[in-house]
């Protein structure tokens, strides 16, 4: 049972960091080429259809299987080294969720609620997208770490 949820707590943390770096390297660098209405428009609609199903899954058991990896302990226990690799990396798993609870999530209500102000969307992405993307920034490296962390704990 400890091989199987390490495996999945690699792959789910894995997939979720993956998620987040093709937003870091791809969408967000897309975005920043486009007119402002544009930006605004596309980034309400993400914000609107991201947080669904297998994302939200994907989200949670990155946190949920790296816990559960640190009670189901192989017979003989994990070693110090694994114990310190899965606990550094449910720790960035857990900051990356912090990141988005109080940052990015905020940022994404505000968006929203922009919408039905009439904000102008020079002044929308003005008050978002530079702290959007700083606060991402960081929260994929909290999630490629942790995934690297898992994932070197499984070999080790």
């Amino acid at each position: 049972m400890s091989t199987l949820l390490l495996a999945l707590a690699v792959v789910s943390t894995g997939l979720y960091a993956g998620m987040m770096l093709i937003f870091q390297t791809g969408i967000m660098p897309a975005l920043a080429r486009v007119p402002d209405e544009q930006f605004v428009n596309v980034m309400r609609r993400i914000n609107e259809d991201v947080p669904r199903g297998l994302f939200v899954l994907t989200m949670f058991a990155s946190v949920g299987f790296p816990v559960a990896v640190l009670f189901v302990a192989p017979d003989g226990g994990w070693t110090s080294t694994q114990r310190w690799l899965l606990i550094a990396g449910l720790a960035l798993s857990v900051l990356n969720h912090a990141i988005t609870a109080t940052g990015n999530i905020p940022l994404n209500n505000t968006l929203a609620s922009s919408e039905a102000a009439n904000t102008p969307a020079a002044e929308v992405r003005a008050a978002f997208e530079s702290r959007w993307n700083k606060l991402h920034a960081v929260r994929t490296l909290c999630a490629v770490a942790a995934f690297a962390l898992l994932a070197t704990g499984a070999v080790v």
